[in-house]
């Protein structure tokens, strides 16, 4: 490409002179010069028109890519002899255009190489030191060359002439040969340079694109630049609508977040999506410089990190559920001890006989204060050292009909419709009394939750992994969604604390106690109140 670009602007460059070379011709018309004007103006003008049409011809040639090699050397022949025919023309050894071969040696160098170059000089040392010695010795005559211009100057300074073109010639040549290979070869670099460079560009346009995490970057001033894809989705508003705009304009939050110190350290905001959703972003804030060590704006990097904030939070829960379920055990069965001897007595004494009805009446409140004590230490046990899992092949959907089914007798559910949306075809391996327990134990709370009736919604969801075609189940995700009042912000953090309950009888067990059955087949029970409203329980089981 870099050839052929050198090779037009040559040809091109030819046609100039050319067309100079005919205007001096008719300018020497008119000045007192010593050459034949009628031979002169003829051979010339010919020699000129002729150098025109070949050079445009050539031009049109170059189009066709593969013709340029060819083009090329048949451009340095032609110079050769352009000069070779231009110097007859107008004298031999009194032309003043054996400069020219210089020109054409120079070309040939810039065009080819050193070698060719070489060549080239060799060339014009042959043909000029031949055209002389022939019109030294008469042998030009026939086309107007005189013989006694060259004896005129002599023997020796006509070979004095030669030698030290052809020496001029053969330093022009190894000079303009080196200065070109090294034009290559910077050219060369500079073109590896350039490519690399536009690689570079798409390389970081392909990462800017497909990052996993936002990538914002601004002015100096805060004012937005770049606004990558993932920002685009979590925003909901796309790079054409934000450039140019505050950041405070889209992150709110992030106000004043120019005076924050320049240490790239992690910080986090509450961030409401356009749907309404609460997320926690995580961000890191870096200035970029512009190459010559002025400060060019700062990059904002960021990332949706609700889910890992939630597992903090669920782990930190499981410990402090874990600790509290080994001490809470040890406990209930000291207390269940004493409690089954203070049963035991009062139930003796009642059967005595020789009560009287008050004292037979607070002897029935302490057995049934008694019994209901012990249920609700069983449950604790429960809940402390939930039973090892006995897990089977369940089908989700079967199984919620038949909860459904149980649950149409109990007044609980008279004003509230319970609706199953479970895929027909979605399985899990889990203990299916386990599960049984814990739905129950959720449709009971929502029912419970949702005084005036309501809607209940079961679904479920195969979570799968692999490639398309081959993917594979990893588990499964059932959730429970009421419309009733919803939780508060507050009570989520405690839901699956035991003993604690918003209900004015509740134990504040049966959320616990289906919390730590979850965990047990290795998988995770989480809240959350929908946009729309209500409240839903999300249980997540592995398909182990």
């Amino acid at each position: 490409m870099a050839g052929e670009r050198r090779l037009r602007i040559f040809i091109n460059a030819r046609i100039i002179v050319s067309f100079l070379f005919l205007v001096s011709t008719l300018l020497l018309k008119y000045q007192n010069a010593p050459i034949d004007f009628g031979r002169f103006q003829s051979g010339v003008i010919r020699l000129m028109l002729f150098s025109c049409v070949f050079s445009i011809a050539s031009l049109c040639a170059l189009k066709l890519k593969r013709f340029t090699n060819f083009l090329t050397y048949l451009q340095v022949i032609w110079d050769l002899l352009f000069v070779t025919v231009l110097l007859l023309f107008t004298g031999g050894i009194l032309s003043p255009y054996s400069f020219l071969y210089l020109l054409s040696i120079m070309v040939s160098g810039m065009l080819l190489g050193q070698r060719e170059a070489l060549y080239t000089a060799s060339l014009c040392g042959i043909l000029y030191g031949a055209m002389l010695d022939f019109q030294y010795f008469g042998y030009l005559g026939f086309i107007g060359l005189s013989q006694e211009d060259a004896q005129n100057v002599g023997a020796s300074r006509l070979f004095y002439t030669i030698f030290l073109n052809f020496v001029g010639f053969g330093l022009t040549a190894f000079i303009t040969g080196y200065l070109s290979e090294r034009a290559r070869e910077s050219e060369a670099a500079l073109q590896q340079t350039s490519v690399d460079y536009h690689e570079l560009e798409q390389l970081n346009t392909m990462i800017v694109a497909h990052s996993e995490s936002g990538l914002i970057t601004t002015t100096t001033s805060g004012r937005i630049r770049v606004f990558n894809p993932y920002a685009e989705s979590l925003v909901g508003v796309s790079q054409s609508v934000v450039y140019d705009q505050p950041i405070e304009t889209i992150f709110p939050q992030l106000s004043g977040w120019l005076q924050l110190p320049d240490d790239s350290s992690a910080r986090e905001f509450c961030y409401s999506t356009p749907t309404g959703a609460e997320m926690v972003v995580g961000y890191r804030v870096a200035p970029f410089d512009d190459g010559q060590g002025h400060q060019a704006g700062y990059i904002l990097n960021f990332r949706d990190i609700t889910a890992i904030r939630r597992m903090e939070e669920a782990l930190k829960r499981a410990d402090q559920l874990a600790a509290l379920g080994e001490v809470s055990a040890r406990m209930a069965h000291e207390i269940r001890n004493p409690l089954a001897a203070l049963s035991g007595s009062v139930q003796l004494l009642a059967a005595r006989g020789d009560l009287v009805d008050g004292d037979l009446r607070l002897m029935n409140i302490i057995t049934r204060e008694a019994d209901r004590l012990n249920q609700l230490i069983t449950e604790f046990l429960e809940y402390a050292r939930p039973h090892t899992p006995n897990r089977e092949q369940v089908n989700v959907h079967s199984e919620t009909r038949d909860i459904i089914l149980l649950l149409a007798a109990d007044p609980r559910f008279k004003h509230i419709s319970i609706i199953n949306v479970v895929p027909p075809d979605t399985v899990v391996r889990v203990d299916p009394g386990q599960l049984r327990q814990v739905m129950l134990n959720l449709l009971h709370n929502a029912a419970e939750a949702m005084t005036f009736g309501g809607n209940i919604q079961i679904d479920a969801e195969l979570l799968t992994y692999g490639e398309p075609g081959s993917l594979k189940t990893a588990g499964v995700r059932i959730s429970v969604t009421d419309n009733g009042p919803g939780i508060s912000s507050e009570a989520l953090q405690h839901l699956f604390e035991p003993f604690w309950t918003s209900k004015a009888h509740g134990t504040g067990l049966g959320l616990a106690i289906s919390y730590r059955i979850i965990e047990a087949h290795g998988g995770m029970l989480t809240a959350e109140t929908p946009a729309t409203g209500g409240c839903r329980l999300i249980i997540h089981l592995p398909n182990v």
